[in-house]
């Protein structure tokens, strides 16, 4: 029996007999990418350059900006490729390492949605201990948890994923190198695949959205004691975006897996489609909607004021910049 080191290379079906439909979602996903890759980087940049943004909050913002563009670019790229091609094929080290970031980045995304849900609760329940609790070096520490134990997950399960018996089959019955598309290949014994599959959902999927939901307890007790009716609305309204993305985020993620399983594999794999492409361009939408300050530093970056603000700070610009005010 030939083992997963007879493949060199993998095929992915697509919707390989709907070839109309591909071009639409060609044009489709090739928009929304752009959107998303453009609107992430600007709440990036906006982070960077505006102090007003340089917040616990906002610094969580940009690291999960930055995993959806990471996230999108592992697999977007080559597949709106293959709508134009009639043999989708991709190698198996290509493939491995879509599967890898693909799961270790949405993983990563459930951990900082709970940070992000934690950082919401020690702003409206302490906020006299808020600088104290959420100092920059632990919210670096708890970034770099997030994305390490997501990365950590990943690669635990990619080993394991390739160290089952495939018997030399190497048709993918999806868009991408997706885990559960990828098992479906074995011969071999997956129940040990199957239980850490499990145990990864429980811990990085299930806990952190128990932890959300318990944070959005506390804050809900919290807003209904604030006196005046300004000042609850001021207040949810500074967890209001992170609320929607948390929705919209796992609201996609229950109804992939806990709807009744389509009778047409077709419709499973536009479903998954939506959710690996259309959830994170979301992200900077709502944000910049639902956010005054995003609003505020994206007009300010488009006159021109917050760039030519940033660069009378640097030595080397002030000088010029005085010089040319008198010229």
């Amino acid at each position: 029996m030939a083992n997963q080191t007879a493949v060199t290379e993998y095929i992915l079906l697509g919707l390989q007999e709907h070839h109309k439909l591909e071009m639409v979602l060609f044009v489709l996903c090739l928009g929304i990418y752009s959107v998303n890759v453009l609107g992430n980087s600007l709440l990036i940049v906006l982070n960077m350059l505006d102090p007003r943004l340089h917040s616990p909050m906002y610094f969580f913002l940009s690291n999960l900006s930055l995993m959806d563009i990471c996230g999108t670019s592992s697999f977007v790229p080559l597949m709106v490729v293959n709508f134009l091609k009639t043999q989708r094929t991709i190698s198996f080290p290509g493939c491995a390492l879509q599967m890898y970031l693909t799961l270790a980045l949405g993983s990563t995304e459930c951990l900082l949605l709970a940070v992000m849900a934690y950082d919401r609760y020690v702003a409206i329940c302490q906020p006299l201990r808020y600088p104290e609790i959420m100092r920059r070096q632990t919210c670096v520490q708890m970034a770099v948890l997030s994305w390490g134990m997501g990365f950590a997950n990943s690669l635990l399960q990619s080993l394991l994923t390739w160290n089952v018996s495939f018997c030399g089959h190497n048709i993918i019955n999806h868009f991408f190198c997706e885990i559960l598309a990828v098992l479906k290949l074995a011969c071999g014994d997956i129940s040990l695949n199957a239980l850490l599959i499990m145990v990864a959902t429980v811990i990085l999927t299930l806990a952190p959205l128990l932890l959300i939901f318990l944070s959005y307890i506390f804050i809900l007790a919290t807003i209904l004691r604030v006196p005046s009716a300004a000042g609850r609305r001021k207040a949810f309204s500074t967890c209001s975006a992170h609320i929607i993305v948390v929705v919209v985020f796992y609201g996609t993620i229950s109804f992939m897996y806990f709807k009744p399983k389509a009778k047409d594999p077709d419709l499973d794999k536009i479903i998954a489609l939506f959710y690996g492409v259309v959830t994170p361009s979301l992200n900077p939408i709502i944000y910049s909607l639902r956010n005054a300050e995003v609003k505020a530093a994206a007009i300010a970056l488009l006159w021109g004021d917050l760039l030519s603000r940033k660069m009378s700070h640097l030595p080397c610009c002030s000088s010029t910049l005085s010089c040319m005010a008198g010229w």
